[in-house]
């Protein structure tokens, strides 16, 4: 992958290396220096249902509300690809760090959450309403994006037509917005010296409904760590967890 040409010259001793943990699209590399701190690029494609320009804004959002983010440094465009250039946070992701044990990260994890559900809706810009986000996903699902291979297992060998109207006959009732990450994943969320470090891969984060994060939350952890944690993480943060909304938003997630 050819970096911008105002980067080479800007950081002609850098090395560069292409990350690959995530599901994200677009491409990620983190810039070591030999002196100053490292940075990470990321790149995706100029395509109609591209996330850096959205990511971009929810990161500079985050920074003025007092959130822990990385810090937008440049953005440009150049071969027919978005470029954001940006500050790396200390420590490690939730899913690689092993420093930790699983008791702290999941408390970590609560922590983090509860923290950004509770900044009022009125601070922020961003609406990720559930009828938009079945609209995207009826996008993706007619202009062939969803990656079928890719479902969870329970789904594995149907199409995305067929997902898609489970998706919407079981749409749930009860609504309880918050300022929601929206891919709240172990791996989007980073510590440094046992504490939270920052969130990270933002570029989905609006006023949705709690579930859509705590349903992702739970899948992560159930991966990640078992799902003997999954009860402790719901304590932590403060619900009894509804088995319902958490099925509907990972079913959701499939075509993101």
């Amino acid at each position: 992958m050819d970096i911008p040409n105002k980067w080479r010259e800007q950081f002609p001793h850098a090395l560069i290396e292409q990350q690959a943990i995530g599901e994200s699209r677009a491409d990620v590399f983190r810039l070591r220096q030999d002196s100053g701190a490292d940075l990470f690029l990321k790149a995706e494609p100029l395509i109609e249902w591209g996330e850096l320009a959205d990511e971009i804004e929810r990161l500079r959002w985050l920074r003025q509300v007092d959130l822990p983010a990385p810090i937008v440094l440049d953005e440009l465009t150049e071969n027919h690809r978005h470029w954001l250039l940006m500050t790396a946070l200390p420590g490690q992701d939730l899913a690689s760090v092993n420093t930790l044990s699983a008791a702290q990260i999941i408390d970590i994890l609560a922590t983090a959450l509860r923290t950004l559900h509770q900044i009022p809706l009125a601070l922020c810009p961003f609406d990720h309403a559930l009828e938009q986000r079945i609209a995207v996903a009826q996008e993706h699902v007619s202009a062939g994006l969803v990656d079928e291979t890719d479902f969870d297992d329970e789904r594995l060998g149907r199409s995305a037509t067929d997902v898609f109207a489970e998706l919407i006959s079981t749409q749930p009732k009860a609504h309880d917005l918050v300022v929601a990450h929206g891919d709240a994943c172990l791996p989007n969320f980073m510590a440094a010296d046992g504490r939270f470090s920052g969130f990270i891969d933002c570029g989905r984060l609006g006023i949705s409904d709690r579930y859509q994060d705590l349903a992702l939350a739970a899948r992560s952890i159930e991966r990640n760590l078992g799902p003997a944690w999954v009860k402790p993480f719901f304590e932590l943060y403060g619900v009894e967890p509804d088995e319902q909304r958490m099925k509907f938003y990972c079913l959701l997630d499939e075509f993101f």
